[in-house]
């Protein structure tokens, strides 16, 4: 992983490998709403055997995703939360043809996950804690660029520990895709 500008980015074609890995994906997800996990809470979440869920956690660690955390069970028991980050993918120019049809895959199977849990949740609630929107804007290349990072700008203001986090606060999803519309669109 190299250090962008703003961000962490992932290059290693390994390391993108195992965060493409729809099992894995998962597990990140679960970590991500449900806070810290043993194997054996995520392989009854996720409907695996506790071995498959344990390799998988070692190699989402192996790469910086995961890590084990303390104060949390037993001594015999492992739990583990993400890593929390800026992580961000080279441009689609830099990627090398092996590395596009992982990126491809790993975004498919996220924002697969993604629209899932939003229509769950959103067809589960009576909640009007929803936010989403869709509009176009006309940008060059470099001003979506600032876009985008203003965007992070924004989201990381709002990223806190633990500690700091004030009472009643949940853990909110976050998705931005934008994109030029096809030259030929009317």
């Amino acid at each position: 992983m190299t250090r962008e500008s703003g961000g962490t980015e992932i290059a290693d074609l390994a390391a993108l490998k195992a965060l493409a890995h729809p099992r894995r994906q998962q597990i990140l997800q679960h970590l991500t709403l449900g806070g810290p996990a043993t194997s054996a809470i995520l392989a009854r979440a996720l409907e695996l055997n506790t071995g498959a869920t344990s390799y998988h956690l070692r190699e989402l660690a192996r790469y910086g995703f995961v890590e084990e955390t303390e104060g949390e069970g037993t001594r015999r028991e492992r739990w583990w939360r993400t890593v929390p980050g800026d992580r961000r993918f080279p441009p689609r120019s830099r990627q090398t043809p092996e590395m596009r049809l992982v990126m491809d895959e790993l975004n498919h199977h996220a924002y697969a996950a993604d629209l899932e849990l939003f229509e769950r949740l959103q067809r589960d609630s009576d909640s009007d804690d929803f936010a989403y929107s869709r509009s176009e804007i006309r940008l060059t290349p470099t001003e979506l660029r600032e876009f985008f990072e203003e965007y992070i700008a924004l989201l990381n203001r709002y990223k806190r520990p633990e500690d700091a986090t004030p009472s009643g606060a949940r853990t909110v999803h976050t998705r931005l895709m934008a994109f030029p519309a096809p030259e030929d669109a009317s």
